[in-house]
């Protein structure tokens, strides 16, 4: 059997299992211990042997970015809800908000987030979910943008490390209120100040 007629096959039913397996076991240790939790503890509890772990997921970032994949459909779901809305700067505030509750899905999710985002390392598996979440907030900043209400030097990219850095503050145990000032304030510097008002 030649190498293309191998890469066209449908993987073995005990790897889909473990790859299955491991996500899943993956999910609930980041839920209870954060980003940082023993990947040999997921391999354990998952029914696997290291070797298989990183055979599937080569490091935790491969990980992590397949287990955020696996949770994105609600960011989605969210994000088709957002795109309703008929007044641009409300979207982008829906958003960043939305964008800020999905960084707070575990404990210690923003900083691999912020540094595949400043990186920009193509090796990283979290950069291209990274782009992709950049380039969403991009399109809002520029409708909002094109409505006159968000300064013309503001990009995605900003607002992006914005939503991770109020989910890091919030993971750290910051009360609601000053996170709300917190939101205010960054609001204040990418709004138009004709539209601050």
């Amino acid at each position: 059997m030649g190498a293309g007629e191998q890469r066209g096959r449908k993987p073995r039913a005990d790897v889909q299992r473990n790859r299955a397996a491991l996500l899943e076991t993956a999910q609930r240790h980041f839920l209870q211990h954060g980003v940082g939790t023993s990947l040999e503890a997921v391999a354990k509890e998952a029914g696997v042997g290291p070797g298989t772990l990183y055979r599937h997921f080569p490091t935790r970032e491969a990980l992590l970015a397949a287990v955020l994949q696996t949770r994105s459909e609600e960011l989605v779901a969210r994000q088709a809800d957002i795109d309703q809305l008929g007044d641009p700067a409300e979207a982008l505030e829906q958003w960043l908000r939305a964008m800020e509750e999905y960084f707070s899905a575990f404990s210690g999710l923003p900083d691999p987030l912020m540094a595949a985002a400043r990186a920009q390392e193509p090796d990283n598996p979290l950069t291209i979910p990274c782009d992709i979440l950049i380039s969403a907030t991009d399109q809002y900043v520029r409708a909002a943008q094109r409505a006159g209400r968000v300064r013309a030097s503001v990009r995605g990219h900003d607002l992006f490390l914005a939503a991770c850095s109020i989910a890091w503050i919030k993971g750290n145990g910051t009360e609601e209120e000053s996170l709300d000032r917190l939101r205010m304030l960054i609001a204040s510097g990418y709004r138009q100040r004709d539209a601050q008002a």
